[in-house]
């Protein structure tokens, strides 16, 4: 017997009946020799560490553009921080950490330079909305490994399509990530906006910390477990209505003062011309696309979605450098 063998057999020891077993999976696009050490779901999570997107997402912006300190979340930090509490929670509900720990590292794959500011900016400029999540699972499917993507099993794939809020994940695994992102990010983004001196504890709406906590620690702490004791004996995933009214209007209060913020958001503006300039370029100019997505156009994908696969997978600091070029006349 293997040691990936071994593996599957313990989870069926350690595992309730409502977890995703290794063993059962629906499988990948394309079938290939199985690993005699890992099980499907922890050889997907190490193909989304090995990923060129996953490397990128440190240059990436999460809240803050092109932040001065050092200690400001990025898109990379806020993923390994939805991974923490989602894994957290696999674990003491005894369902798949390996497979909750690939959803979470793979969910943002696919997001824009520039946060959802970039987002907006495809949206305003493309025939349909640009969503990070489908583009995530593009990235995964299609773009990586040079158009031949990772191959990963349907389970993350899922996951990873439906981490948003209106997403309905097929596996309870997916389901604790859908969670945790948003435990992750209110309460991360609490702490950011603090550290800019944009908010402050007590700016918070009250009815929201009093129940959940008056810091970012206490309030992951206290998601965390009310998460575990709702689910613990229910085959879903879920908070308390109490829990989840207040992390949905501590949610609300978050996008009225802190993302559309004026202070946090000045850049923002020319963050999106800078996005709008460069696909409108793009368009217009197909041949200055790298030769990698010129044969994506020839095996037959459109010219828009080709482009906004080339613009999604930029950082923030080479949008900035490739408009530079393409726009800024140099010197003589």
């Amino acid at each position: 017997m293997t040691l990936r063998e071994q593996f599957e057999k313990r989870e069926h020891q350690l595992f309730r009946a409502c977890a995703s077993f290794s063993d059962q999976t629906r499988g990948r696009d394309h079938a290939e020799e199985k690993c005699d050490i890992r099980t499907d779901y922890q050889r997907d999570r190490d193909r989304i560490i090995h990923c060129k997107a996953f490397r990128r997402m440190k240059h990436k912006t999460q809240v803050f553009l092109a932040p001065g300190g050092d200690h400001y979340r990025t898109r990379l930090t806020h993923t390994l921080e939805v991974a923490q509490i989602a894994r957290t929670i696999a674990r003491a509900l005894q369902l798949n950490e390996d497979l909750t720990e690939a959803i979470a590292l793979g969910h943002d794959l696919g997001h824009t330079p520039f946060g959802h500011a970039g987002e907006r900016a495809l949206s305003k400029y493309t025939s349909k909305p640009f969503c990070h999540n489908e583009q995530s699972v593009r990235v995964v499917e299609r773009l990586e490994k040079d158009g031949r993507g990772l191959n990963l099993t349907w389970e993350v794939r899922d996951g990873i399509r439906n981490h948003k809020t209106s997403g309905k994940p097929s596996t309870l695994e997916g389901a604790i990530v859908r969670v945790s992102d948003k435990i992750a990010y209110v309460n991360h983004d609490i702490d950011d906006g603090i550290r800019a001196g944009i908010l402050s504890e007590s700016m918070l709406p009250s009815d929201c910390t009093d129940l959940l906590g008056h810091s970012t620690r206490d309030r992951i702490n206290n998601l965390i477990h009310a998460m575990l004791t709702y689910s613990m004996e229910r085959d879903c995933i879920g908070l308390p209505k109490d829990y989840e009214q207040a992390l949905s209007e501590l949610r609300k209060y978050m996008f009225r003062d802190l993302y559309t913020n004026p202070v946090a958001k000045s850049e923002e503006v020319k963050a999106e011309r800078v996005i709008g300039m460069l696909y409108e370029e793009y368009i217009e100019h197909i041949e200055l696309l790298p030769e990698e997505f010129l044969m994506l156009i020839g095996e037959g994908e459109e010219k828009e979605t080709v482009v906004c696969d080339y613009i999604a997978g930029m950082t923030d600091n080479y949008a900035v450098e490739m408009a530079g070029k393409l726009f800024i006349p140099k010197s003589w």
